[in-house]
């Protein structure tokens, strides 16, 4: 008697999504150890375990895989934070979701906080990468809260777009200074003072 055995084969895109993880998580090895002028396509498929050509496969250029990396570690945990603006109308329940979910599952992640070092370290080399991380990234979710400030009338917010820069400022200039910058072992200061701070100031107005 013979039994039949089922097998799941993988299809040809969870193969494709699997091998692109694969060099992604390779390649943010070699960014983060090596800085973004010392990464080569070289490195990153010696780190990944591909052949350079599979990377180009996947990905144009090393500017193309940072900018997959980006959208890895920051957009994809940045849509999180919106992903429940609609159960929200309370502008006030909003906004502390949108910070307290940002420093636990943006700020509180190792990647993301070295992804940040990198930014800035070389920002001044590298322009167009640091460009590449202010239009996916802060312009992203400027964009989003911006049109939630504007879909809200009562907050009586003139300038949506800078409002929103405001908030999310003041969220990621928090974690440069406390994280990065040895801030919270000079000047150190709570995550919910800051948040509790930003409420206050963002319904002023909605009080009187």
């Amino acid at each position: 008697m013979t039994l039949a055995v089922n097998s799941i084969e993988t299809s040809p895109i969870q193969v494709h999504n699997q091998k692109q993880e694969q060099i992604l998580q390779g390649a943010m090895q070699v960014f983060f150890r090596d800085g973004y002028a010392g990464t080569s396509m070289d490195r990153v498929a010696i780190e990944a375990g591909v052949s350079k050509q599979t990377i180009y496969s996947h990905f144009q250029d090393k500017e193309g895989l940072f900018k997959a990396l980006v959208e890895r570690i920051t957009i994809a945990r940045y849509n999180t934070l919106f992903e429940s603006a609609q159960l929200y109308d309370d502008p006030e329940l909003l906004l502390r979701q949108l910070a307290e979910t940002y420093f636990l599952k943006v700020a509180g992640d190792r990647d993301y906080l070295s992804l940040l070092r990198l930014v800035i370290a070389e920002s001044a080399r590298f322009p167009e990468m640091a460009k590449l991380y202010t239009q996916s990234v802060i312009q992203h979710g400027r964009q989003m809260l911006g049109q939630y400030f504007d879909a809200h009338p009562e907050l009586g917010i003139s300038d949506s777009k800078a409002a929103a820069h405001i908030f999310f400022g003041s969220l990621v200039s928090f974690v440069v200074v406390q994280e990065i910058l040895h801030g919270k072992e000079i000047i150190p200061l709570s995550s919910e003072s800051l948040v509790n701070s930003l409420i206050e100031l963002f319904l002023a107005r909605t009080d009187n």
